[in-house]
């Protein structure tokens, strides 16, 4: 009789969706602090709209989750929070051999256009970076990125006790989870001191949301001010401020630092070193700007 509340138990009927995202969030795959953001972001709010409480191996719904959380999102984002999911979900049944859902043949992987990775003419950059109706917090964080040819989950993720404003640089971690550097110019230097609260902020996340977060979406103390009680900025969030104010992606203006240096006839090397790439881009790539 002792034996059936066992195997109920490995097969996840007592395991509610909460414990099977932190089980899950808790292994050395997400360990990097990038990834286990980005993994901890689209799980929670897979969770959260599914009810926290609910027994895994009764969750049928993951695809009308996806839908209805990503489903008119850009195809990058919707790949990219449905293949955290599916990484949680095959992990589950794969390595602790829960009865956990799968994600439907139906929410399949979508095209990406080759328009949200495509770097866009300076005088473009230019042009938004010096417009008055955009925000000043979302004119300091493109500027960086842009200046930075950092990703845009490295540049969310610094604390303004990381920033060096003598010398223009900040440490990041990268993907493999080694240290490295980021420098940014004038532009950027001249805006961070005069973000909202910066003054008195002296530890936690550099770029915060508009408003402090609801207690059934808290995310982890780190991503939290300690000064102002808001949260990290998330790169959802993000990504559609750019779309809405421009029309663009992210990612493309890591893309297009890189671009207006090769045109700039700045030597490679100097250019990977800039963006911290390992392979060298082809030199066409690197010239290609959309007008």
């Amino acid at each position: 009789m002792s034996a059936a509340p066992k195997v109920t138990a490995l097969r996840g009927g007592g395991v509610s969706l909460a414990a099977a995202a932190d089980a899950f969030l808790a292994t050395p795959r997400t360990a990097n602090p990038h990834t286990h953001r980005s993994y901890a972001s689209a799980i929670d709010r897979v969770t959260a709209l599914l009810g926290r409480d609910r027994p895994f191996a009764d969750v049928a719904e993951i695809g009308v989750a996806l839908t209805e959380l990503w489903g008119r999102c850009a195809p990058a984002t919707w790949n990219r929070n449905r293949a955290a999911a599916t990484s949680w979900l095959l992990w589950c049944q794969t390595k602790k051999h829960w009865a956990a859902p799968s994600v439907p043949a139906d929410a399949e992987r979508r095209k990406e256009s080759a328009d949200e990775t495509r770097a866009v003419a300076k005088t473009t950059i230019d042009r938004l970076l010096s417009r008055r109706d955009i925000p000043l917090r979302e004119k300091a964080l493109w500027r960086m990125l842009y200046e930075t040819a950092a990703c845009a989950a490295e540049i969310l993720a610094l604390n303004v006790e990381d920033l060096d404003l003598e010398h223009r640089r900040a440490p990041v971690r990268s993907k493999g989870g080694v240290i490295e550097w980021v420098y940014w110019d004038r532009g950027t230097a001249h805006l961070l001191p005069r973000l909202p609260d910066r003054s008195t902020r002296t530890h936690g996340p550099l770029f915060l949301s508009e408003r402090r977060p609801v207690p059934a979406r808290r995310p982890a103390a780190a991503d939290i001010c300690p000064h102002t009680g808001r949260a990290r900025l998330g790169y959802d969030r993000a990504r559609v401020l750019l779309d809405t104010y421009a029309g663009l992606d992210l990612h493309q203006l890591r893309h297009s630092a890189a671009t207006h240096l090769g045109e700039a006839e700045v030597p490679l090397q100097l250019i990977m070193g800039k963006t911290r790439h390992k392979n060298p881009p082809h030199r066409h790539a690197l010239r290609q700007t959309r007008h």
